[in-house]
């Protein structure tokens, strides 16, 4: 059987603390479901669930990252497909897992890209994704220096890996953040658009 949403943000929950790695996840949450459907997927649901619970191991066990996520979801009888999602997200970075459906492959893509939107939004007057252009990322893409962290050639990567122009993965991905700017932290002083 499938997790429900409900399911994977209790689980979440139980594995993570830290404020700041909630907002992550469901940013990442929130931009799988915008890919999904923007890919025609028709579960947007198994997208949204499996971006909400990517980090789980995090928090606890950082030098396993990716990998002691498999023995917690097998535990709590997780589909395989799921899982291996999860542990694809750390493609070269913690895992040997490549990532080959394009659920696979946005998640891959879009984990560093929602940190560093994340930081270029916080230095911004408004401290609001909701007026952030592709242009004001591309920007601060190009500044090695800025959110040092974030391995750029991961995020170019996997979108040659869709198939798509580095412009539009940064684009949907922050169409996906601005859908929950307020709960991830990133509204700002500005309205929502309905």
């Amino acid at each position: 059987m499938n997790p429900t949403r409900s399911q994977a943000f209790e689980l979440l929950k139980e594995y993570t603390s830290n404020p700041s790695l909630l907002k992550h996840a469901l940013a990442v949450e929130s931009v799988m479901l915008h890919f999904a459907e923007m890919l025609g997927e028709a579960d947007r649901e198994k997208w949204g669930v499996i971006g909400l619970a990517h980090d789980l191991d995090y928090e606890r066990y950082p030098e396993s990252h990716c990998k002691k996520v498999r023995e917690i979801l097998t535990e709590k009888e997780w589909p395989e497909e799921y899982i291996r999602a999860i542990e694809s997200h750390g493609w070269k970075l913690c895992t040997d897992v490549e990532p080959r459906e394009p659920m696979e492959k946005v998640l891959y893509t879009i984990d560093e890209l929602t940190g560093l939107i994340t930081a270029v939004v916080l230095l911004r007057p408004s401290k609001s994704v909701l007026d952030l252009t592709v242009k004001s990322v591309k920007k601060k893409w190009k500044d090695r220096a800025f959110a040092a962290g974030v391995k750029r050639e991961v995020i170019e990567e996997g979108a040659q890996s869709l198939g798509l122009e580095l412009d539009a993965v940064i684009a949907g991905t922050i169409r996906g953040m601005q859908d929950v700017a307020e709960s991830i932290g990133l509204k700002g002083g500005m309205e929502t658009t309905p």
